[in-house]
């Protein structure tokens, strides 16, 4: 979670608010009370000064197509970082967020992100992810990412672009209050996909090779 976030979360939340991390993982949250993950609570690795306890360690898979063991609006408030563009079944995941939380914060990688190539080794983005998402005003949509990505050039960013990113710029956030709308969008034609996977890039002017580095001195010339 981006750290302004995060300060931003910690400062909203009473003392009494119930709060739930939607995976966790081994990044729990420590001011959450409660997790769900498909880890068990000792592979986690607990801070020592986090509220959550085994006890409310709930050990599952948030896509089983099983509603989550808790009731309509039971949290104040629940936190999903950085999971639904791995699951298999975000749509499942984002609907069950919406019914135990009365309000919560999403975090995904940004398309500038997960298009760029060498984030993690010679392919684009991530290579565990399943999903591009697009997060809009109350809205996140998911897009499979598909294996064309990798090797179509005007799909993805040139090698150095990523490093250019800073850490805003890497990832969407959505902060919600009551519910939000989730979908996926399914590109019917190669066509279609190939636009989809395009607009980025576009958007930021085609820039390909040396955007990293041309940004960098632009920094250092207006002193950011």
């Amino acid at each position: 979670m981006l750290p302004a976030n995060e300060e931003r979360l910690l400062a909203r939340l009473t003392e009494d608010d119930l709060v739930l991390d939607v995976g966790g993982g081994r990044s729990p949250l420590r001011r959450a009370d409660w997790v769900i993950d498909l880890l068990a609570y000792e592979e986690a690795g607990a801070p020592d000064d986090a509220r959550f306890t085994a006890d409310t360690w709930v050990q599952r898979d948030i896509c089983d197509r099983e509603p989550w063991p808790f009731e309509d609006g039971h949290f104040d408030f629940a936190v999903c970082s950085h999971v639904l563009e791995d699951v298999r079944d975000p749509i499942f995941a984002c609907s069950e967020l919406v019914r135990v939380a009365r309000a919560g914060y999403v975090e995904v990688p940004s398309r500038l992100q997960e298009q760029s190539w060498g984030v993690v080794g010679p392919w684009v983005g991530w290579s565990h992810h399943r999903w591009l998402v697009d997060v809009a005003p109350n809205r996140i949509e998911f897009v499979h990412k598909p294996h064309a990505i990798h090797g179509r050039e005007a799909a993805h960013f040139a090698p150095g672009f990523h490093d250019g990113l800073t850490a805003e710029e890497r990832v969407q956030a959505l902060w919600w209050e009551g519910s939000f709308a989730f979908g996926e969008r399914v590109l019917r034609s190669r066509e279609e996909g190939a636009a989809y996977l395009a607009e980025p890039i576009e958007r930021h002017g085609g820039v390909r090779r040396g955007w990293a580095l041309r940004r960098r001195l632009a920094r250092l010339v207006s002193g950011g």
